[in-house]
């Protein structure tokens, strides 16, 4: 099993300006908060980033920007995915991956394939990738679950597809999932309110959002779930639980964001068709970090 993501990950969100336009700045100062206070890796350009929203050149200078402030500390990931197959294997043949350990390639969205679909979408993705790929399940976002049987099969079929980050938030998948995988495969919880339950069962992590927010309490959380050290572990995990409810009352990044201008370290800005969190729940936000 690749240590290299073992732990905590967690995708960065893209902090903007007033103006929306990129704040490099405060993306130097999240990656410093982050890799100073424990977390295991970084994800750049997921959902969280608001990738959707970014042009290429901005998708460029963000990757640049976090491997610049992480330099070499912390391995990198890069969200690298749609639903046009051929788009994403001439975006993985354009990029230059220096200093990124693997990509994180989610399932077709808004086409809604199959499960053989999906599987030769990945196997074409696989067979174009210089490196690692981690593979994305979030049927909440892309209106398609990757069902175990699919993530296992491609776990058997190639080689350099080394984990799956499953967001379905189901528990019954987790456990089949880690139940039938290859022992070397990772099964990476995409849900921070299942994440720590994951790793107790013998999952490898959590890519979260949270943790961006809690970095030196989330990571510990799940490095002691890892030893098995569950009693401790849900400690801080009840410290949490609210706060992560908060976060995705009404959207995500909103609600991560809201965190990190009540920490200081950006401006709560989204760019359409998202728009920042209420008022009302930006005051709970507060409230949770002021006390925290």
């Amino acid at each position: 099993m690749s240590s290299k993501f073992l732990g905590t990950g967690v995708a960065l969100v893209t902090p903007f300006n007033t103006d929306l336009s990129v704040d490099h700045s405060a993306l130097s100062n999240i990656v410093n908060f982050n890799i100073d206070n424990g977390v295991e890796y970084l994800v750049v350009c997921g959902t969280t980033g608001e990738t959707a929203t970014l042009t290429k050149e901005e998708k460029k200078a963000v990757l640049q920007t976090v491997i610049k402030a992480g330099n070499g500390r912390v391995p990198i990931v890069l969200g690298v995915g749609g639903n046009n197959t051929a788009t994403v294997i001439e975006e993985i043949q354009s990029t230059d991956f220096s200093g990124v350990d693997a990509i994180l390639s989610v399932t077709p969205y808004y086409t809604k394939p199959t499960q053989e679909g999906i599987y030769q979408h990945f196997k074409a993705i696989s067979e174009a990738s210089p490196i690692d790929i981690i593979l994305y399940n979030v049927p909440g976002r892309t209106a398609k679950n990757m069902e175990a049987e699919t993530t296992v099969r491609l776990a058997k079929d190639f080689n350099n597809i080394i984990g799956v980050k499953e967001a379905g938030n189901s528990i019954s998948q987790y456990y089949e999932l880690i139940k039938n995988k290859p022992e070397d495969f990772l099964i990476i919880s995409g849900d921070d309110d299942l994440s720590l339950g994951v790793v107790l069962a013998g999952g490898a992590g959590v890519i979260s959002v949270i943790g961006q927010g809690f970095p030196k309490e989330f990571s510990e959380m799940i490095r002691l779930g890892l030893k098995g050290e569950a009693k401790e572990a849900f400690k801080l995990h009840f410290k949490l639980i609210d706060v992560i409810g908060y976060i995705f009352e009404e959207n995500n990044p909103a609600g991560i964001k809201g965190v990190f201008e009540a920490l200081g370290l950006c401006k709560d800005a989204v760019r359409l068709p998202l728009v920042p969190a209420s008022n009302g729940l930006k005051a709970k936000i507060a409230d949770f970090v002021k006390q925290f």
